[in-house]
């Protein structure tokens, strides 16, 4: 048996979402040292915003590109770990976000379904 939500779904395309804000971010950390490297994001809330018009039908891969206007060091690299923090923690919190909001969802809904 299946129990699901329209919330439960998107909140589910939320936490998918925001694991791959950190996977992205990830990635720009772990390159940080690499030459010629070049910071790479998603804009979240956009993303965000196609899954929930897309309505679940299909699983939506958010649109990764180049991040301008950083500082591009001698060797072509232009990660900034500063910037990369902030985004892995905006990340974290949306995740924990997300997981605490469908926690008190299913509560919700295995309340309903026990009430008498």
């Amino acid at each position: 048996m299946r129990l699901e939500t329209t919330l439960s779904d998107e909140l589910t395309r939320y936490l998918d979402l925001s694991t791959r804000q950190i996977q992205v971010t990830a990635a720009n950390m772990a390159n940080i040292d690499t030459p010629g490297y070049r910071t790479v994001g998603m804009d979240f809330d956009a993303a965000m915003q196609e899954a929930l018009v897309e309505g679940g039908q299909q699983a939506v891969e958010p649109r990764i590109r180049p991040v301008g206007g950083l500082v591009v060091r001698p060797d072509g690299n232009d990660v900034s770990m500063d910037r990369e923090s902030m985004q892995m923690a905006e990340a974290q919190l949306r995740y924990k976000t997300g997981v605490a909001l469908l926690r008190r969802e299913y509560t919700r809904v295995f309340n309903a379904i026990h009430a008498k």
